[in-house]
């Protein structure tokens, strides 16, 4: 395979990486000194927090995300390295869309003091995005497996 065939999937998770360190680095910051409301402001920090650690953990993925891409260009899709590199994505996954489980009860706080009821949805939105992703991380490991599986055993009986 021609080096550069993945390089649009390569150039869209760049892409995709961008505004979420944006948001890192100058929203939440904003964020975090600039609370719309001073009186529930210390609810906003344990929500703070952990959007910098699923920031953190969202990037590894994406790290992953390159790896997986680059085995891909280096013929090597079928192979161990390719199978590891997506279960560290779908643990990367599961576990952002627990974190954004866990800080869904301050959201509801948030909401409450704010009175926006729409707010519980939108950060209900990243649980199942997230959900989404691992349970899909986890068909394509199940699927390399196998075919890694099937390509070890037709290796074996020529």
């Amino acid at each position: 395979m021609k080096h550069g065939t993945t390089l649009f999937l390569k150039s869209a998770v760049i892409l995709i990486g961008i505004p979420v360190l944006a948001m890192s680095i100058l929203g939440l910051p904003w964020l975090a000194n600039n609370p719309v409301n001073p009186d529930y402001a210390h609810m906003l920090y344990p929500v703070l927090i952990g959007m910098y650690v699923t920031a953190m953990i969202f990037y590894f993925a994406l790290y992953q995300t390159f790896k997986l891409l680059g085995y891909i260009d280096m013929n090597k899709a079928f192979s161990e390295r390719s199978v590891q590199a997506l279960k560290t994505i779908k643990y990367c996954a599961g576990t952002i869309s627990a974190l954004y489980l866990l800080m869904l009860p301050f959201v509801y706080l948030i909401a409450e003091k704010d009175d926006s009821p729409g707010l519980i949805l939108v950060g209900a939105a990243p649980v199942f995005a997230a959900l989404v992703v691992s349970v899909f991380a986890a068909v394509l490991e199940r699927l390399l497996k196998e075919a890694l599986d099937i390509k070890s055993e037709n290796d074996l009986t020529v």
